[in-house]
């Protein structure tokens, strides 16, 4: 058989506006999308078991079959871009828009996929913001709960030529990345200095019989904080003490020994008067 159908999760993505970047540098950016492709879009295709059906230019769709891995897909690559334009001037980035759908596909003989699979997903991504990721409500219901993201509820719109209305879930993974950034290094600080504060030794239990033990700790601490004297310093300083004190005592007992021979004489007058 020359085509076959088969039930797979498809995946369309496209870069926001490739024409007004490749006007201003066609050759830079170019060769940005080749380092994107084998860098980051072709590893994350791979790791998330995924085949890539067609590039487009500045876009490509791929195949999975498994929408769990369909949008873990899309959510690496989301992400990955969020840190890669993180400095980049706004006019200058590269972002993407992914649409994701689930459904009915024809595959033909050179693996091409043809089918409203494909041309739901594609209409997905063009209603997608910048750095975000649409889903249509089929697909939406195959990874609720399976995965830990948050998904906006568009509501249900009409697709250029779909034809029936479709309901649209947006999962916002670029804005997601820059409200959770990573937690910044935590910063060093000096250990506090500790300083010592000496208050008066007082009793405050109103007890006057421990009043001679208050006096005792106030006189310790005067004396501790005293400078320290030798004990060569202390024993000349004591000899001259006592040195001080021998004068004053012999200045003292000679004063006391003229006192008294003046009252001797002036009680006993000469023999001769």
């Amino acid at each position: 058989m020359s085509e076959s159908r088969k039930l797979a999760a498809i995946l369309v993505a496209d870069v926001v506006g490739y024409s007004r970047l490749a006007g201003a540098d066609e050759d830079r950016t170019l060769a940005r999308l080749r380092g994107l492709r084998s860098d980051l879009i072709e590893p994350a295709i791979t790791a998330h078991h995924g085949r890539t059906v067609k590039r487009t230019g500045d876009g490509f769709v791929v195949e999975f079959r498994s929408v769990v891995d369909a949008v873990r897909c899309a959510i690496e690559i989301q992400s990955a871009m969020v840190e890669r334009n993180a400095g980049v001037l706004p006019e200058k980035r590269i972002e993407f828009r992914i649409g994701i759908h689930v459904g009915d596909v024809v595959e033909e003989a050179d693996g091409d996929l043809m089918g409203d699979g494909v041309n739901i997903a594609a209409r997905l991504e063009g209603v997608a913001k910048p750095g975000a990721v649409c889903l249509s409500e089929q697909a939406f219901w195959q990874i609720r709960g399976r995965l830990e993201t948050t998904a906006v509820d568009l509501g249900t719109m009409r697709l250029k030529n779909i034809a029936e209305p479709i309901r649209v879930f947006s999962l916002d993974v670029a804005q997601a990345a820059l409200a959770n950034p990573a937690p910044p290094a935590p910063e060093r600080r000096e250990p506090p200095r500790l300083s010592l504060v000496v208050l008066p030794f007082a009793d405050f239990g109103g007890d006057a019989e421990q009043e001679y033990f208050v006096d005792g700790e106030r006189a310790r601490f005067r004396r501790e904080r005293q400078p320290r004297v030798s004990r060569t310093a202390r024993t000349h300083d004591r000899g001259h003490a006592h040195g001080r004190s021998a004068r004053r005592m012999t200045s003292q007992a000679f004063s006391s020994a003229q006192r008294g021979e003046k009252v001797t004489s002036d009680n006993h007058p000469h023999p001769s008067a």
